[in-house]
């Protein structure tokens, strides 16, 4: 899930270097002779534009480095929107600079059609990178489409279900180093799906509207990034267990199987090539709120999100990073994935591609904002979101 965005590429090219000299030169050449006090009051748009000229200059005297941009955007589900995005750095301990900066994301949405979206992602990383901090938040609601569990369903482009889905969710990751780059610890998630305004209440054969999910688990990660927001090398590799019985208030029992691997090299000046593999595996009574989705703004981008689900799923991707010039650069992937009811079942006739490719614009320093024109099978979309997809 991302905001989605179109227009803001205008938008960010009016700070490129380019743009940025033809209109200092201009304002600079029809400005009147004026006394010093009086052109600091008129100077709104020169201090507009030495913001965004900055934004990614390091900033490590700073204790939390924050930064935050907005515009229009449009998309094919969400129609025309206005969206903000931000980002922040900062650091635990000031004295030691070999550790990744921590980060936080906040990310904020309104259209036309209804949909409004608030969230903050972040990564904490504490003193000698002892223990670690993840949080993800999110709160969204969306006039969506429901085609029902399976493959069989989602292909049926004109066949689903339109209804309004509201979802909170509230995850945390508690981490502690148990040897160089690997992580064993604890995490936490909290779901609560309110499906509303079903106008085919059947596609849900019989299960519950609203559907809050609690559960939690051990996780085991290796991360050797050079840096969490944006890579240029390293892997990162993680495996999580939860569990969402009964006795914590769950209308429906089961557990949940997340592996992930990421690797990140460089191959020439500018230029990254990153890898992913996901794999979910879902056993015991899963709710449709909990089942594995395929689609989003960091995997099988171009897929409207949800139309394929089921209890596993499978996915990869690999994608080119070459900075082209300045704070501009571009991004060229391909990828494929697969749902399915069980591993039994898996049926390679039924993977699914994704490619695209997408623009970069440097916001902070090794912080990009990226739009995303992912295409799949039969369909695709646009993407705006800050930080990398994976």
């Amino acid at each position: 899930m991302g905001i989605r965005f179109f227009f803001i590429l205008c938008l960010l090219w009016s700070f490129s270097p380019t743009a940025q000299g033809r209109c200092h030169t201009e304002f600079q050449d029809s400005l009147p002779a004026i006394a010093p006090d009086s052109a600091v009051k008129i100077n709104i748009f020169q201090r507009i534009y030495k913001y965004f000229q900055d934004s990614n200059e390091p900033k490590d005297y700073k204790k939390f480095d924050f930064s935050i941009i907005g515009g229009p955007h449009y998309s094919s589900d969400t129609k025309f929107g206005l969206g903000v995005v931000a980002s922040g750095l900062y650091r635990i301990d000031k004295e030691d600079m070999t550790l990744s900066p921590s980060n936080i994301s906040l990310y904020g949405d309104v259209t036309t059609t209804g949909f409004y979206l608030l969230g903050i992602k972040g990564n904490t990383i504490f003193p000698h990178d002892r223990y670690r901090l993840d949080v993800n938040l999110y709160f969204f609601s969306f006039p969506s489409k429901y085609w029902g569990i399976g493959y069989d369903n989602g292909r049926r482009d004109d066949d689903y279900t339109d209804y309004k889905r509201k979802e909170t969710q509230i995850k945390i990751d508690f981490l502690r180093k148990i040897a160089p780059n690997t992580f064993l610890g604890i995490t936490g998630m909290y779901r609560h799906v309110n499906g509303k305004d079903f106008k085919n209440p059947a596609f849900l054969y019989g299960e519950k509207k609203n559907i809050s999910t609690l559960g939690g688990g051990v996780i085991v990660t290796y991360d050797s990034r050079d840096f969490i927001p944006n890579p240029y090398k390293g892997i990162y590799a993680k495996l999580e267990q939860k569990f969402f019985p009964g006795f914590l208030g769950n209308s429906y029992s089961f557990t949940r199987t997340e592996a992930l691997f990421r690797h990140y090299t460089r191959l020439w000046k500018g230029a990254v090539l990153a890898s992913d593999v996901d794999a979910i595996f879902n056993y015991g009574d899963t709710p449709w709120s909990m089942v594995a989705l395929l689609g989003s703004s960091h995997q099988m981008r171009g897929y409207y999100e949800g139309q394929y689900r089921d209890n596993d799923l499978l996915e990869a991707q690999i994608e080119l990073r070459q900075k082209v010039y300045n704070r501009h650069g571009i991004a060229v992937w391909a990828g494929a994935g697969n749902v399915f009811p069980k591993i039994d079942k898996f049926q390679w006739r039924e993977t699914l591609p994704s490619y695209g490719i997408g623009y970069r614009w440097e916001f902070k320093n090794r912080v990009n904002i990226r739009l995303d024109y992912g295409i799949g099978k039969g369909q695709s979309s646009f993407y705006f979101n800050i930080n990398e997809a994976f």
